[in-house]
């Protein structure tokens, strides 16, 4: 009967690890905001809307803060296509319409869903940073009802490492 206990925190111990493992973002192809030639770096990160943006190196993350407050849609929207790249962010409309979902396209290693062909070809048409401001910025981030953690940080914090 003592063996039963034992198992069963051991099973338990094993099924946290394995949660924790899950949780851990992948930065396979993720690059640097700023610096969009490095890849990113799992410990050079900061906070950003409930989830984390990361960066190729220290000062990196200095210069996004200074160009968010700013209020930089490029930088902003760069930011909100990295959350969404790394699974941070999940999708719930089309970012033009704010219909259900129903056709998608991926926009540099990021997925991104839209009502119907229309929206589909609207998206196509459009190259470069027009296309991540369009598809990522503030704008089409809160018409797709994007969810990124619990809720919504405003602004940028520093990892307190």
């Amino acid at each position: 009967m003592r063996r039963l206990p034992i198992l069963a925190t051991a099973f338990a111990a094993l099924f946290a690890v394995g949660l924790y493992a899950a949780e851990e973002i992948k930065l396979d192809e993720v690059k640097c905001i700023m610096n969009p030639k490095a890849a990113a770096k799992a410990e050079k990160f900061v906070e950003f809307k409930e989830g984390k943006v990361f960066f190729c190196c220290e000062n990196c993350p200095k210069g996004f803060a200074a160009k968010v407050e700013a209020e930089d849609k490029v930088v902003i929207a760069k930011g909100n296509h990295q959350l969404i790249q790394t699974g941070q962010a999940k999708q719930v409309k089309c970012p033009f319409t704010g219909g259900p979902l129903k056709t998608e396209l991926v926009v540099a290693g990021a997925k991104i869903q839209f009502c119907c062909n229309n929206c589909l070809g609207k998206a196509k048409g459009l190259e470069g940073e027009e296309q991540i401001v369009a598809l990522f910025g503030d704008d089409a981030f809160k018409k797709a009802e994007f969810k990124v953690g619990e809720g919504e940080k405003k602004g940028v914090e520093k990892d307190k490492e």
